[in-house]
């Protein structure tokens, strides 16, 4: 079996979670169309932007802290978030703004990601506290070899890792 869907996360064999962020950031997407004229209507800045964070990220964001984010899967976060500015602001891709343009008209950074971060870090902390098979298994401590994955070559980046890996980033 290649993939299943369980609990409303997507499984796959590979432990990779593109099709997830995929899936989930289709659901946002169809959210936000549907309440589009609350969105792009006549609300000032401020309002559109919280609210935009507000209903729409917490639908995009559902289960990220348990993503195991590589640099191709970084993507789809970040454009689905410049794509939520592009229709607040009623921004078409034909009329050649570029993402950071689109940035500083509505005063907002590119935060998505660091929200990711964030909600990564405070589930680890809340899993690590606990002496569960869940917090060895993040550690690494759950023996394993190739006997064991069946592949060969460079490891398969894991949970611990992609944490790890944003400590230089400021929480």
């Amino acid at each position: 079996m290649e993939s299943f869907k369980f609990l409303g996360s997507m499984l796959t064999n590979d432990g990779r979670c593109t099709c997830e962020i995929k899936s989930i950031i289709a659901v946002a997407k169809a959210a936000f169309n549907k309440k589009r004229a609350l969105f792009t209507n006549t609300l000032d800045l401020k309002s559109r932007k919280k609210l935009v964070k507000c209903y729409i990220w917490s639908i995009a964001l559902y289960g990220a802290e348990s993503w195991t984010l590589r640099t191709v899967d970084q993507e789809h976060p970040e454009s689905f978030e410049t794509w939520c500015w592009r229709r607040m602001e009623k921004i078409s891709w034909s009329d050649h703004v570029r993402n950071e343009e689109v940035l500083l008209r509505i005063k907002e950074q590119s935060n998505i990601l660091h929200e990711i971060t964030k909600r990564k870090a405070n589930w680890i902390g809340h899993i690590l506290r606990r002496n569960s098979l869940l917090q060895q298994v993040i550690e690494g401590k759950i023996e394993g070899g190739k006997e064991v994955t069946g592949r060969r070559g460079r490891r398969l980046i894991c949970y611990w890792m992609t944490l790890r890996k944003g400590e230089d980033t400021p929480i």
